[in-house]
């Protein structure tokens, strides 16, 4: 009796998602609770398993077509005994031509053996829409990734910490590869006869939602951005003087983020319309603190949500961090760790940039913009000291926050910053 593949629940307020890729295909054995397809929705990519061991039936439903919960995507059928009772009888006939040939086995076996580019099929049909698209990005050969993941599958951990590391064997046979004309592969001119000078791809479901979500902010809020500067210099010194001990005793490095976090927690407490919220003709105010921490991925961004960062120390806001930020970029988030925030940060600083504009992550009031650490000359006690600089920025709706509470919110977290022993004593 065949065993329908079904879309489950995608989560709240989530109907539908895009079959973005078939980890099977029709005629393939599976076992039970395997990872059959991968379907992506406007907040994550989720696969979806084998509830029954078998052999894959049919495909209804082709890759990039959408499909809504409960849509029934293929079947799986009962595993072939009779096909199982032919290939052991195959088995002992090969048995006993060996006896009488020895070349014919030898044949069979190089007949047998998959090519390598059968083996590149294979990988390349595991890979998922992330990983497949930073190898081919960074013309990567997976058949020298060691994978990690499920069944030995490749994550985007594997392939970055490959192209960080990388295999020194790989490197050279790189570096040796010459065009006629004596110059790298890589560097030879492109023919642009026959090149194609424009590509459509059509957008993800995750880049369409990110796209409204942003307009949504732009035309809804009436959304104003303030900055200021932080001198990170005592900031940065804690952390040196510690950042050894701390990562020895807790596991995880010590970062910028959770000083910030600590310090935006503050904030928010002393100016609670930046953790507000409009519902329609009400403001609703929040007296819990679930932060959310924006993360690139090659899909575009997410802004997982860190629970109750203000029952959390510096310790256990870094793990947190560092969990979601590399889910995200595996593409393992859950759906409830996307909804709910109450306030978010993005760093913009990672990717060099030193001043930009942050824009609200619906239905939120604020968000907070970190910038690049640059040595800058400044006046202090009257004398120019070069110090290392952060600019930082505060987007707010000016519909729930006035002027003189957001320059108030980043002007506290500023101060703490700078003096980072307020953070501990709560000040």
């Amino acid at each position: 009796m065949a065993t329908e593949i079904i879309v489950p629940s995608l989560g709240e307020s989530v109907s539908e998602a895009t079959v973005a890729q078939w980890l099977k295909k029709v005629g393939d054995t599976v076992k039970a609770d395997e990872p059959l397809v991968e379907l992506e929705t406007d907040k994550v990519t989720l696969e979806v398993n084998a509830s029954a061991a078998g052999t894959i039936k049919s495909i209804k439903v082709k890759e990039g077509e959408n499909v809504e919960v409960g849509a029934v995507l293929g079947e799986i059928g009962e595993a072939d005994g009779k096909a199982a009772a032919k290939d052991k009888d195959t088995d002992t006939d090969t048995d006993k031509k060996t006896e009488k040939k020895s070349e014919a086995p030898k044949a069979a076996k190089l007949a047998s053996e998959p090519t390598a580019n059968d083996d590149s099929d294979a990988e390349d049909m595991s890979l998922s829409p992330a990983v497949r698209k930073l190898v081919e990005d960074n013309d990567l050969d997976p058949s020298k990734i060691k994978g990690t993941g499920k069944d030995g599958r490749l994550i985007k951990g594997d392939v970055l910490a490959y192209m960080d590391g990388g295999d020194e064997k790989d490197r050279e046979d790189k570096e040796e590869e010459k065009t006629e004309t004596g110059k790298p592969e890589e560097e030879a001119v492109p023919q642009k006869s026959g090149g194609k000078r424009e590509e459509r791809v059509r957008m993800t479901r995750l880049r369409k939602r990110i796209a409204e979500r942003l307009k949504e902010a732009q035309n809804t809020a009436a959304m104003l951005t303030t900055f200021n500067e932080i001198d990170m210099s005592a900031c940065m010194a804690l952390r040196a003087q510690y950042k050894e001990s701390f990562e020895k005793r807790h596991g995880i490095k010590l970062g910028f983020m959770s000083f910030f976090v600590k310090a935006c927690i503050q904030a928010l407490k002393d100016f609670p319309a930046v953790n507000a919220e409009i519902d329609g003709d009400e403001l609703v105010y929040k007296n819990y603190y679930d932060i959310g921490v924006a993360v690139s991925t090659p899909s575009g961004l997410v802004v997982p949500v860190l629970r109750g960062a203000d029952e959390k120390s510096f310790a256990e806001i870094e793990a947190g961090i560092t969990d979601l930020g590399t889910r995200a970029r595996d593409g393992k988030l859950e759906m409830n760790e996307l909804s709910g925030g109450t306030f978010t940060i993005t760093n913009g600083g990672i990717f060099g940039s030193l001043m930009s504009t942050p824009i609200l992550n619906p239905p939120q009031s604020g968000i907070l913009g970190m910038h690049k650490i640059q040595e800058r000359p400044v006046a202090v006690k009257g004398e120019v000291k070069i110090r290392p600089m952060m600019y930082v920025a505060l987007s707010y709706d000016h519909r729930i926050i006035d002027g003189r509470e957001a320059v108030s919110f980043l002007v506290r977290v500023k101060d703490a910053i700078e003096d980072p022993q307020r953070l501990l004593l709560d000040l």
